[in-house]
């Protein structure tokens, strides 16, 4: 039976009472040292230093507890061995030699323990690095997400390895992962692009159908129309449902619009030719080319009028050359290229006028020299980008294969570098008139 004074006994084994203060008795290779001092009687001091062992002995103990049970065994290490640094310096009576050695044997199984577990995650994240290296190149872009998430989740929950070795196994792990997610953006940046390219293609077709709506060269712009419409066809996009519809909407209105003024110019040109064949009055070439000689002298004349009424009135002489006739022959196509190119000038002008005032600052009044400098400037910047695009267009025309299918888009093609050969033209035409400013400003 224990004796009823057993924390007593327990403490004057360990410890003693000298000159007013509690001693503990040399232990884990330090000498007698002073950790208290007597209040009340010699044996309640020695009982109470006792509890106090008994405390710490039950914090060692419970601690333990948990290590066997614990999943992540590993961050109790630290914890041991501050209690073993306690064990030095806690003031208390008791057998701290034993406690120590339980801590100490704990710390060498928990370090086996832990190496163990180390190994294993060792061979856990080389899997994951594995895997994640085999997705790197995948383009299952879905799929390849969700196991590279996955992944990313089993790395974060596997334990630590030898240090040597963390910044390694890191790099290789998250270098995958990034180059993954990399490819990933890359593709999706592609597949935007291509998106923009598809709807930009759409749009130009819409653009393209609605100058042509009004046109009243039948002929011509029925063929043009035909070719717009097999163009649509081989894009073959891959757009949104609504965006889509709109696009196709625009496309079908200006193509209905002119076909139904198609219909309706065929049936006045029917019943004309019956009310001439009545008559015996046929219509008058030379005419409609005096017509056109006129349109063509006043268009070129609107160089010298403000740009923001020239416009208004190329648009207006655009109208009446519709109206002139039709006049086979060499005459008539001179004459178109010198109205085309006068009206195209004034167009240029006024957008010249604009950037122009745009990049003026406020307040500020140039010279005609200064503009005509800045003017010469501009526009040649101006034919730098259209290089750029007719070189573009020239490149694709190259490339385009010399298959039946492939003619109306290579007419298009065509027609668009035309177009682009005009604006040079054009733009080159009027710095040789800005440059005969600049060196003859008196005039």
């Amino acid at each position: 039976m224990e004796h009823p004074d057993h924390p007593l006994t327990e403490a004057r084994r360990y410890g003693y009472v000298e000159d007013g203060g509690v001693w503990l008795r040399p232990t884990l290779g330090q000498p007698a040292r002073r950790i208290g001092q007597v209040k009340d009687t010699d044996d309640d001091a020695l009982r109470y230093f006792a509890q106090r062992y008994e405390a710490f002995r039950t914090k060692v103990d419970e601690l333990l507890q948990r290590l066997e049970t614990a999943d992540n065994q590993g961050s109790y290490l630290m914890k041991i061995l501050h209690l073993q640094e306690q064990c030095k310096q806690h003031d208390g009576l008791g057998d701290y030699e034993t406690l120590h050695r339980r801590l100490r044997e704990a710390e060498d199984q928990l370090k086996v323990s832990v190496a163990r577990n180390r190994e294993k995650n060792l061979a856990t994240k080389i899997s994951l690095i594995q895997q994640a290296e085999e997705l790197s190149d995948s383009i299952e872009w879905i799929s390849a997400s969700e196991k590279v998430k996955e992944l990313r989740q089993a790395w974060l929950k596997t334990g630590p390895v030898d240090k040597e070795l963390t910044e390694e196994l890191e790099n290789r792990f998250h270098g995958a992962v990034q180059l993954f997610f990399d490819r990933r953006k890359a593709f999706q940046t592609d597949r935007k692009a291509l998106a923009r390219r598809t709807v930009d293609r759409y749009r130009d077709l819409v653009n393209q159908a609605e100058s042509l709506k009004n046109s009243d060269q039948f002929e011509a712009t029925s063929r043009q129309l035909k070719q717009l419409q097999t163009a649509w066809r081989d894009v073959n996009g891959n757009l949104p449902k609504k965006q889509a519809a709109e696009l196709w909407t625009k496309f079908r209105a200006a193509n209905n619009h002119f076909f139904e003024r198609l219909k309706h110019h065929i049936e006045s040109q029917r019943v004309a030719a019956v009310t001439e064949g009545r008559s015996g009055v046929p219509s008058s070439a030379e005419e409609s080319l005096v017509r056109k000689r006129e349109l063509a002298n006043r268009a070129e004349a609107l160089l010298s009028v403000p740009s923001n009424q020239a416009v208004n009135q190329a648009k207006a002489l655009q109208a009446e050359w519709k109206q002139s006739g039709a006049v086979r022959g060499p005459e008539s196509d001179r004459l178109w290229q010198r109205f085309m190119l006068a009206c195209d000038k004034v167009f240029e002008m006024s957008a010249l006028d604009y950037y122009l005032r745009k990049r003026q600052a406020e307040g500020t009044t140039a010279t005609p020299t200064e503009r005509a400098q800045a003017a010469t400037a501009a526009l040649r910047k101006f034919i730098e980008n259209d290089r750029q695009e007719l070189d573009l267009l020239r490149d694709n025309l190259d490339k385009l294969s010399s298959a039946p299918a492939n003619d109306q888009f290579r007419q298009l093609l065509q027609g668009k570098i035309r177009t682009f050969e005009r604006k040079i033209q054009t733009k080159t035409e009027l710095i040789a008139i800005f440059s005969a400013a600049v060196s003859s400003p008196g005039r």
